[in-house]
């Protein structure tokens, strides 16, 4: 397991590497709609999970769980250049400075969700609609986790 977090680790430093000459508006842009997409898929999970237990669906769950990992394990971290921290994606971006500077706080955060996201997928496959709601709430955590240091309120 920790080999894998380290080539992970390592795959987006060498992705940032290559992605550090994009324009900080398109790094913005392209971690919005990323993190759009997964909140989207996280919408779908509560509403058959919380709202309406009723409507789980297997298929459904197992889809929007393995789109929610591949996300944590995209390289997304590759996307926060140097100047990405002010500007206009598709609007205004909502990271907060500290994000750039706390590479502790960013790491235990996203290893916390890059963690609990797989673990998402493993178990949305059996499909247990109680085990799966159960670690969908460590999920949201971890992103509750992240907001919270990391992101700006919207106003």
């Amino acid at each position: 397991m920790k080999s894998k977090l380290v080539a992970a680790l390592l795959a987006t430093v060498v992705a940032g590497s290559a992605f550090a000459q994009a324009k900080p508006e398109d790094a913005i842009k392209f971690r919005q709609a990323g993190y759009t997409f997964m909140a989207w898929n996280m919408g779908k999970l509560k509403g058959m999970l919380v709202d309406n237990p009723a409507s789980f669906n297997k298929e459904q769950a197992i889809a929007a769980a393995n789109l929610i990992a591949a996300t944590a394990n995209s390289g997304m971290g590759a996307l926060y250049v140097p100047g990405s921290d002010k500007g206009v994606g598709f609007k205004e971006t909502r990271v907060k400075h500290e994000l750039f500077t706390d590479k502790e706080g960013v790491g235990k955060v996203a290893v916390a969700f890059n963690k609990e996201a797989n673990e998402l997928a493993k178990v949305a496959a059996t499909g247990d609609a109680a085990a799966l709601k159960a670690q969908f709430g460590k999920v949201g955590e971890t992103c509750k986790g992240c907001h919270d240091k990391f992101r700006k309120d919207e106003h």
